[in-house]
C-alpha cells in the first residue's frame, strides 16, 4: 500500500492516509522513525510494523499527557491508563518505560504525599492509609514513614488549642478520638495528654 497523505491532527500527532486502507492515527515520532513520506509504498509487514509502532507511541503519549497533569505513583498511573482503553500490556510498559527514564518515582512520589499530610498535623496511621491508597507498596511506605519529621509539636498544638480543661472527660474523649480519626495511635495520644496534665481512661 501507498502512503497518499501526512497530516498533522495536534502537535506531535499525525493521521496516516493510505490507498486503499483505513487511515491511521500516529504519532511524530512513530512517523519520523518509519521514514514516512508521501509516496512510500508499505509491505504488508511493515505496515502492521507501523500500526503496532503507532498504538504504543500513542499510549505513550497519553501517560505522559497524564503526568503533565499531577504526579503519579506507578499504581496510579496503570490505573489511570486502563480507565482510558489502554489494555494491561500496554499500560504495563508504559509504566515501565516512565519509570526507565524517571518521569516515574513511587519513593519521591511517596515522599511528597507524605509531607504534605504530616505538614497538615496527620499521624502515621493516616499518612500510611494515604499511600497505600495512592498504590505505594509497603516497604517503600514504611521507609516513607520513617523519614518524617517528629510530630510531636503538631500533637500538642492541636491538644492546647482544643482542651481548655484537662479534667473535662468528655472533651478529652472527643479530643482523643479527632486525634485518632487524624492518624495517631492510642499510645501518642495517651502521651500527648499527659504531656497536657490530662488524662484518658482505658477502655
Amino acid at each position: 500500500m501507498i502512503v497518499t497523505a501526512l497530516k498533522q491532527s495536534s502537535p506531535g500527532r499525525f493521521l496516516v492516509e493510505f490507498d486503499g486502507a483505513e487511515a491511521l492515527r500516529s504519532t511524530l515520532d512513530a512517523v519520523t522513525d518509519a521514514r514516512l513520506f508521501v509516496g512510500m509504498e508499505l509491505s504488508d509487514e511493515a505496515f502492521e510494523e507501523l500500526k503496532r509502532a503507532s498504538s504504543k507511541a500513542l499510549d505513550r503519549q497519553k501517560a505522559l499527557e497524564l503526568l503533565s497533569r499531577r504526579p503519579y505513583s506507578r499504581k496510579e498511573l496503570r490505573d489511570k491508563l486502563l480507565l482510558r482503553g489502554i489494555d494491561e500490556q500496554s499500560a504495563d510498559e508504559c509504566v515501565a518505560w516512565l519509570a526507565e527514564r524517571g518521569f516515574l518515582d513511587d519513593g519521591e512520589y511517596a515522599g511528597a504525599v507524605a509531607r504534605h499530610y504530616s505538614a497538615k498535623g496527620y499521624g502515621a496511621g493516616r499518612v500510611k492509609s494515604e499511600l497505600r491508597r495512592r498504590g505505594i507498596e509497603r516497604d517503600q511506605a514504611d521507609e516513607t514513614l520513617a523519614a518524617l519529621p517528629d510530630n510531636t509539636e503538631k500533637l500538642d498544638v492541636f491538644i492546647s488549642r482544643r482542651l481548655k480543661d484537662p479534667n473535662d472527660r468528655d472533651s478529652v474523649r472527643k479530643i482523643s478520638a479527632a486525634l485518632f480519626r487524624r492518624g495517631y495511635s492510642w499510645e501518642e495520644i495517651r502521651a500527648a495528654l499527659r504531656r497536657f496534665n490530662s488524662n484518658i481512661e482505658e477502655d
